[in-house]
Formats: C-alpha cells, structure tokens, sequence
C-alpha cells in the first residue's frame, strides 16, 4: 500500500470517528439547550410580580360533609378557588381535573384549595362528596362549598370579579367563568388563571410558591 493510500485511509478514518462524535454530540447539546430554556423559564416565573386585584368578603357556606365552612376558615392561608358545578356539560370536568393536577406539587404546603358550586339546588353536601371521591380530593385541604344560590352569586360576581348567569337563559343551564383564582393569606386576590389555557398550571403553581416564599407561615 502506497503512501497516499494510506493518507487516505487514516483521512477517512478521522473523518468517520468525527461523524460518530458528532452524531453523538447533537442530541445532548440539544438536550442541554432545552433544560437551559426550560431553567430560564422557571427563573422568569419565580421573579415576575404577583399583583393583587382585591379583597375576597366574607362568607359562609356549607361543604362536601355537610359542616359549616367560612372565610374564616381560610383566614392566614394561601388558597386556590374554582366556580363548577357537578352536572357541568361544560369545562367543569376539565376545571376540576386541573385542581386535583395541584394536589401533587402544593403536597407539602398548607395552600388550600375550594370550589364553589353554582348549582347549589343540585349540588348537595352528599352530591358534592361524591364529586370530591371521583377526584380523589385530600379532605383536609380541599373544600367543595354549596349554600343559598344569591351568596353564592354575589361572591362569584361582586368578590372574585367573575362572570356567572344562574341558568334563567334559554338553555337553562349556569354560565360561569374557567377562572381559577389565588388568594393569598391576607385575603387579597391574587392571580386570575384560566384553566383552558395550556400553561396556566404552571403560572398558577410559580405564583403560588411565589407567596409562599413571600408570606410564609
């Protein structure tokens, strides 16, 4: 074998090791740029401001198992809040499942979470606890609430600043919003989430460990 054979040998030798290096290479500088974006993502989440929209009035209603439950109650807490109702044709189900999803990563805090009925003729205490079982609900953190229909309305409309018709309409079912809402521990409103919305889960959960670290226990 002549000299310029084996040049060309070695030549193509190099070339093909740097063909395997790079085949290599591609996928874990690409996975590596990914968690870089992914890390400055939750960076900007975890410093961008959390504003505050008002205060939620008092009230007292009933919940799942039939007990008194009031403001009161969520006094000092950080807690999350739905309006749905059980026979929901609509986006409820998909509301609700995107609460219990919140059960997980707020595991080992003491973020409350309350849904408010807007069929509260319907949703009993006894309907609303059979709803909570089908979404496997932590009984000591998350409420289902029903009580009078106006309390309920007005709380919706004049406290959280949501939209929401009683079902007087011609489809004769409730319209509310697919809002969900945190509150921090002093009341105050502060973040407006939309469930249908493919990210709000991960704002909603920035946010809320945002107050945790803002006014912790």
């Amino acid at each position: 074998m002549n000299t310029t054979s084996i040049t060309m040998n070695r030549a193509s030798s190099r070339s093909g090791i740097a063909w395997k290096v790079t085949l290599i290479l591609i996928p874990l500088v690409t996975l590596g740029l990914l968690l870089w974006l992914r890390n400055v993502e939750v960076v900007a989440l975890r410093q961008r401001t959390v504003s505050s929209y008002g205060t939620v009035p008092s009230f007292q209603l009933v919940n799942q198992n039939g007990q008194a439950f009031g403001s009161a109650r969520l006094a000092g807490k950080i807690w999350i809040a739905d309006f749905i109702y059980t026979t929901c044709p609509g986006p409820c189900p998909m509301i609700s499942s995107r609460m219990s999803e919140l059960q997980k990563p707020l595991e080992k805090t003491d973020v409350h979470l309350v849904s408010f009925s807007v069929d509260p003729e319907k949703d009993t205490p006894e309907v609303l606890r059979g709803y909570a079982e089908k979404l496997q609900a932590e009984p000591a953190r998350w409420d289902f609430l029903t009580g009078p229909k106006s309390t309920i309305y007005k709380l919706s409309h004049d406290g959280f600043k949501l939209a929401v018709s009683d079902g007087s309409d011609a489809e004769g079912i409730p319209v509310h919003s697919t809002r969900m809402v945190l509150v921090d521990r002093h009341g105050q409103i502060r973040g407006y989430y939309d469930a249908a919305e493919a990210d709000a889960m991960t704002k909603l959960v920035a946010d809320t460990n945002h107050l945790l670290r803002e006014q912790p226990r």
